[in-house]
């Protein structure tokens, strides 16, 4: 974790002075859990640059953590991300200026706009680019966003989903390190700490002069606050300014969509506060959208709403599997079809599986509803109970397996298995180019996105394989030369099958 403060320009050299560190000097600190460093690679009249390190114990972060049973407890990225716990640890060699404290005769230097060029990172964030400049440039900066170079053994993407944020703009010390503050966690999205009303406090007092004229003041406070218990506690002043450009909805809905598989490995602290998850996860999807309008449904939405469609007019639908269930959505709208009378919900992440189980029994309370049974699986597990159903459902789930491992899960399901209808769906990266993501693919976790032609081959070849019918079609509002944004297909086996 790294921060980069450049003060170029008259008066340069009073940077020193807020923070209250001698140029001559290492800044070198080290508790428990961490280390700070902090030391000037250029010191003149009219330049000085500063740069700050923060390195964490990976052992410390995990010690007497609710899953020490687990061994994925030390697979994470907190030890190397700007986050919360940077701000934290950072705090003792910052503080000085972050609070405007300084000796009299340099008072007037706090209230400077300085020519400040600040680079900070890497920062794992689930915004697209596009979000992250709407977050700085309405405060004077010019933002500039940095990836690395990915050279992965198999193909998967060219560039890494980490980010280097570089800003420039005439700013004063202390109102720059306030935005940082504010925003590096709105960007991760997660704090390591328990959160109560003096997060709130917290908010007013780094966000005061700069957070209620916004645009996206709601956006802030609510991925800053996190639960609603808080958000609904933030006093009027605090959110009067509405998103003006889009709103929350657009932020957080769907085409670009968000797996919650990769959620799970940001947030492997303060399990206290796993019983918030009732705000329904909120933030479950993304879209951001520069000129295409916003549909009236969602892309997840209409997922759904066709799935459910092409069941009903099967006459074969008794028995169903959801394959990578998720949360349970899409499980508890079939258990509302007539003539279902089986749905195994099968999800490999154990907090997804556990809120999908919530959501069932719910949904249990309402008449006609055939509860599905929660199935802690995966593909690559061979499972006697998924054998010769009706329906299996293989919904956004593909683009989440490395390719090179298909062949074997698509032995498993069409050889083994044997569904007598199975339905796919996965992204069309075509359609990439209508949302003007910087991204090659539309979420970190997927392993890869076809074209239309490529998802047509590969499921033609599965289909002749193991003797099955496919047919195709799209999901979404389609747009002539890129086609829609979701690509389906519906396999139907050749032995002895009515529809």
């Amino acid at each position: 974790m790294q921060l980069a403060i450049k003060a170029v320009g008259e008066g340069a050299k009073a940077l020193s002075f807020l923070l209250a560190k001698n140029p001559q000097n290492l800044y070198d600190r080290a508790e428990k859990g961490y280390r700070v460093r902090l030391t000037y690679t250029v010191f003149t009249e009219t330049e000085v640059e500063v740069i700050l390190f923060v390195t964490p114990d990976p052992i410390e972060l995990v010690k007497n953590s609710p899953d020490s049973f687990k061994i994925t407890q030390y697979i994470n990225d907190r030890e190397f991300v700007a986050s919360s716990l940077f701000c934290s640890y950072a705090r003792s060699a910052l503080g000085t200026a972050l609070n405007g404290r300084t000796l009299e005769e340099y008072l007037p230097w706090v209230t400077h706009a300085f020519e400040l060029n600040i680079g900070f990172g890497p920062i794992a964030s689930d915004l697209p680019d596009a979000v992250v400049r709407r977050l700085f440039e309405p405060l004077g900066y010019q933002v500039n966003i940095e990836r690395g170079q990915a050279n992965y053994m198999f193909k998967l993407k060219d560039k890494s989903s980490a980010r280097f944020i570089n800003l420039h703009g005439a700013v004063t010390l202390q109102n720059a390190l306030k935005h940082l503050y504010v925003l590096i966690p709105v960007l991760d999205n997660y704090k390591h700490y328990f959160m109560d009303e003096r997060e709130i406090e917290k908010l007013q007092r780094h966000g005061e002069g700069w957070l209620l004229n916004h645009p996206l003041n709601e956006v802030i406070v609510k991925r800053s606050l996190r639960f609603r218990e808080l958000i609904d506690k933030v006093p009027p002043e605090l959110t009067a300014k509405k998103t003006e450009e889009f709103g929350l909805d657009n932020l957080f809905d769907d085409p670009v969509q968000r797996s919650e598989k990769s959620v799970e490995s940001l947030q492997e602290q303060e399990q206290e506060q796993e019983q918030e998850q009732e705000q329904e996860q909120e933030q479950e999807t993304l879209e951001f959208r520069i000129e295409e309008p916003k549909p009236q449904v969602s892309l997840n939405e209409q997922r759904y709403q066709t799935i459910v469609k092409i069941i009903e007019n099967l006459s074969s639908k008794e028995t169903i599997v959801d394959f990578g269930a998720g949360e349970g959505k899409l499980s508890v709208r079939l258990g509302f079809i007539p003539q279902v009378k089986e749905i195994l919900a099968v999800e490999p992440t154990e907090k997804l599986l556990l809120r999908a189980m919530k959501r069932f029994a719910q949904a249990s309370q309402q008449e006609g509803f055939i509860s599905p049974l929660p199935v802690w699986g995966s593909f690559f597990y061979y499972d006697e109970r998924m054998r010769n159903k009706d329906i299996m459902i293989l919904g956004e789930v593909i683009e989440h397996i490395d390719e090179y491992r298909l062949p074997r899960v698509m032995n498993t399901i069409f050889a083994s298995y044997q569904p007598k209808t199975l339905i796919m769906t996965t992204p069309n990266v075509e359609y990439n180019q209508v949302y003007e993501m910087n991204e090659e693919v539309r979420h970190k976790d997927h392993r890869f996105e076809w074209t239309r032609a490529q998802f047509t081959q590969q499921c033609n070849t599965w289909a002749n394989q193991y003797s099955y019918g496919v047919q195709f079609d799209g999901i979404g509002q389609e747009i002539e030369g890129f086609g829609h944004p979701t690509q389906i297909g519906i396999f139907t086996r050749q032995v002895g099958i009515e529809l």
